[in-house]
């Protein structure tokens, strides 16, 4: 591809690397959460979310167990500031709750967002400016010095303003375009910032690194956090905070290596939402977290619910494959997949093994909201037999003999595949019947009674055309005998091969469901009965497989 020459490296490694991080395996506690979805994520929308959509989309967040929320830039519009004074006025932040706001280190636009958080119980008052190569260059054309003084200034006004507020006030700092500033001068003005506010292990403070725009691979920024852990001044008294975008696709990777390396808290939004490729997806890093058997701290029990709302109040969609969210995330169309997850289930639900272990679902599609039978396994011309006897199975507690499965499977692949479509439980339930039960019946037996003799005697009243005759046989059980007066009947032979039954429902009316397969010249042929009576069903079902052989043409 033509053009690459004109792009470089534009991160920096830091000056030491020690990669304690990768001795790590995995995440064993969450974050602190701080969604700015109603900031970082609303500024990125087509349209803006309005007062009342921003109300609503606050109260979900609170729900959902966020203790930390960005509710805007209170400076930047006349929408953002009412915003912050409706909820402070309606009495909307709880207790365990604080908001958070941001303000460029400017002095009017500090003195503004003060004004807009008078009244609100705890606030955590977020500061920055850019510190990049780039910008300091191209943009703000400043020194070092320069850069880091804009950020020393703004500590020192948001410290200033704070002692005249009652609320509980915490300060973030955030050198903006960190991803692009050299990590030694990156924290030298960290720990500048820090100098001012003097932080303490009781009022700590946040140093918030942001991957404003992406620039390396996810091992390289979390050796840049991990040398910020190990070299930040008052280290015991301040809160690490990663803010990851998605430039390049790994911002999931960036938050979780940037955690084994050190930081204590996340932003991000609900499925990623943000400027150009988004910012990091919580709902993906919490459901991550619990895929482990780490308590998220954050419910996503209702993720269909969570999802509409979301799409409702952003105009935003969520994508199908969105992992935890998608529509078909937990779904298998394979053959393949769906006999391992059938099988999977059923050792599940045996109870054998407490951990959920089912191949090819990562978490039980139940605990977000999903069910079995419409999510997990869906039907095309790509499904198996082990696909379509567990939908029958989930949908409607039909257990297909194993011999039936592998014939029925394919009946059901071909007619999804010459109908180019997905076949939905119903769908499949019809084929079935329609199939195995609801034939062409050349003959009927409308009378049969029994008794003990020699084994069991039937005396079957047989109707074929204009004829109706009774005919007495013996077999070693009712179906056979049965089976017998057919045969003496038409002078045909056949071998009564498979025979099973189970019933369909519990309690005193159940119906029963019968199958049975006779072979004929070494083909198996199936048929089907339903009915309250196992008898009448089992009678039914040797009447419909008689009748989708060759046997009376």
């Amino acid at each position: 591809m033509k053009g690459f020459e004109k792009y470089k490296k534009m991160y920096f490694m830091p000056p030491e690397n020690s990669f304690d991080w990768v001795k790590k395996d995995a995440v064993d506690k969450a974050p602190i959460w701080c969604s700015v979805d109603l900031r970082d994520g609303n500024q990125a929308l087509i349209e803006p979310m309005n007062l009342e959509e921003k109300v609503t989309f606050y109260q979900m967040l609170v729900d959902m167990g966020f203790k930390h929320i960005e509710v805007g830039f209170p400076a930047a519009s006349e929408t953002e500031y009412q915003f912050l004074r409706t909820i402070i006025e309606r009495g909307m932040i709880p207790e365990d709750v604080t908001v958070q706001v941001l303000t460029q280190a400017r002095e009017h636009i500090i003195k503004k967002t003060f004004e807009a958080i008078d009244g609100a119980p705890n606030v955590i008052v977020h500061v920055y400016n850019s510190t990049s190569v780039a910008q300091r260059e191209q943009v703000f054309k400043k020194s070092k010095e320069e850069i880091k003084q804009i950020a020393v200034d703004g500590a020192k006004l948001v410290y200033d303003l704070a002692k005249n507020e009652k609320g509980n006030i915490s300060f973030e700092y955030s050198p903006e375009s960190f991803t692009g500033t050299e990590p030694e001068y990156a924290l030298e003005v960290c720990n500048a910032v820090l100098d001012v506010w003097q932080p303490t292990p009781e009022r700590k403070a946040i140093i918030n690194l942001p991957s404003t725009v992406q620039h390396s691979m996810p091992h390289v920024f979390a050796s840049q956090i991990e040398y910020f852990h190990k070299h930040l001044k008052y280290r015991e008294s301040v809160i690490i905070s990663l803010h990851p975008h998605n430039d390049r696709g790994s911002g999931i990777c960036d938050a979780e290596l940037g955690l084994l390396a050190g930081a204590d808290r996340i932003e991000g939004t609900l499925f990623g939402n943000g400027e150009r490729t988004g910012n990091v997806d919580i709902v993906t890093l919490g459901m991550n977290l619990y895929s482990h058997g780490v308590d998220p701290k954050l419910n996503f029990h209702d993720m269909k619910h969570l999802r509409e709302t979301y799409e409702r109040l952003t105009n935003m969609e969520v994508s199908m494959r969105q992992p935890y969210a998608g529509d078909l995330v937990f779904t298998a169309f394979s053959g393949s997949h769906q006999d391992a997850i059938s099988k999977g289930m059923a050792c599940h639900e045996s109870g054998e093994d407490p951990y959920w272990t089912v191949p090819y679902l990562p978490i039980d599609p139940k605990d977000v909201g999903r069910t079995y039978d419409s999510d997990v396994i869906r039907i095309n011309s790509q499904s198996g037999k082990g696909g379509v006897s567990y939908v029958l199975k989930q949908a409607y507690g039909i257990n297909l003999p194993d011999r039936m499965k592998e014939e029925f499977g394919y009946i059901v692949k071909n007619v999804s595949d010459k109908e180019h479509s997905e076949l939905t439980p119903e769908r499949i339930y019809d084929i079935f019947k329609a199939t195995y039960r609801d034939v062409d019946f050349a003959f009927h037996i409308p009378e049969y009674h029994f008794k003990q003799n020699n084994g069991i005697e039937a005396e079957v009243t047989i109707s074929y055309k204009d004829d109706t005759s009774t005919v007495t046989s013996n077999g070693n059980g009712r179906l056979d005998s049965i089976s017998k007066a057919i045969k003496k009947y038409f002078g045909f032979s056949y071998e009564l091969t498979e025979y099973t039954e189970h019933s369909l429902s519990k309690g005193s009316s159940s119906r029963a469901l019968a199958y049975v397969g006779i072979t004929v010249h070494e083909k198996l042929h199936w048929g089907i009965g339903m009915d309250e009576d196992i008898i009448k069903a089992s009678v039914n079902a040797l009447i419909a497989a008689i009748n989708r052989t060759d046997l009376l043409q």
